[in-house]
């Protein structure tokens, strides 16, 4: 496992920011860590990079104690916290150079200067002082200098923060690639970046861990309010269409359309084909929509608060 987190806690005073948390990350995984504001992310982030040392528990990143082999994490790592902390007066090179002499990258830090700054789109910028960015562009210089020691563990604190569509768009694809051969933390308040980009969707609330699992799963057993919408071409009756099986409530609407609440969404639109099928009845129109992750969220931190 690349990320091995164990009952880790974090204290300050009489608060548990983060509360016996655990999890593991493999290898070609993006996981999107969510959670309300104060619930505890950005300082597990924190503990895992290295930053923050824990109250207590156990983590290690590539098989390395960050306690104990804290400069050996930090090797492995590519971290773009929430703030973006950049230097405003140093031009977009120089500052990957500067970047890039602190991992002691030596003889090949300029073509992997290079290198980074084509596959974020730096390069019409990079001459500029990075204050004169724009947001979108500084966003882009701070996820430049997490990726410059092509790390094995990227941890993402609002990457997309400032990005315009387009620029969204290239980001959005750029970590979609990365994710390919490397472990991806995205900690994000957009649903949206999440479910285009994780499978996995780890969620924390109060300091701890209420939600883990793959995000199709999610979808399916938390909420019935994923549905189904079907215009047939004749009538047809409640009493029909609660025979499907996975329907667990329906409304109707008007001209024959029904609505076919469910948390099976996938499943019932092939149950309903075939019922369609074997009863000779007409569909005319058919669309079907997954619970979202936002409506998930607020309904488990809703349940844990």
């Amino acid at each position: 496992m690349s990320i091995q987190v164990s009952q880790l806690s974090k204290v300050y005073g009489e608060q548990r920011a983060v509360d016996a948390i655990s999890f593991e990350l493999k290898k070609g995984e993006i996981t999107g860590f969510l959670g309300p504001n104060g619930a505890g992310k950005s300082t597990t982030m924190k503990m895992i990079t290295g930053f923050l040392p824990p109250t207590s528990g156990k983590a290690s990143v590539c098989g390395f104690d960050i306690v104990d082999q804290s400069l050996e994490v930090r090797k492995r790592v590519g971290y773009l916290p929430e703030s973006n902390p950049l230097y405003y007066d140093m031009y977009v090179k120089e500052f990957l150079e500067f970047i890039a002499g602190i991992h002691q990258m030596g003889r090949i830090s300029s073509q992997r200067i290079a290198e980074v700054i084509g596959f974020t789109g730096l390069l019409p910028e990079s001459r500029k002082k990075i204050g004169a960015l724009s947001n979108g562009y500084k966003q882009r210089v701070g996820l430049a200098q997490a990726l410059l020691h092509d790390p094995e563990v990227l941890i993402l604190d609002e990457p997309t923060t400032g990005l315009d569509p387009n620029q969204l768009a290239d980001i959005r694809r750029l970590i979609k690639e990365l994710g390919t051969d490397k472990t991806v933390i995205l900690s994000t308040h957009i649903m949206q970046e999440v479910e285009a980009l994780c499978a996995r969707v780890i969620i924390i609330n109060q300091g701890k861990i209420i939600a883990d699992d793959q995000l199709s799963q999610l979808q399916k057993n938390n909420t019935d309010n994923g549905y189904i919408q079907v215009t047939f071409g004749g009538p047809i009756t409640a009493a029909e269409l609660m025979e499907i099986a996975g329907v667990a409530r329906l409304s109707a609407l008007e001209d024959n359309t029904w609505q076919l609440y469910t948390s099976q969404v996938d499943q019932v639109r092939k149950n309903l084909m075939q019922f369609a099928l074997i009863n000779n009845r007409n569909i005319l129109s058919l669309q079907s929509n997954s619970q979202s992750l936002e409506t998930i969220f607020r309904e488990l931190t809703k349940k844990s608060n």
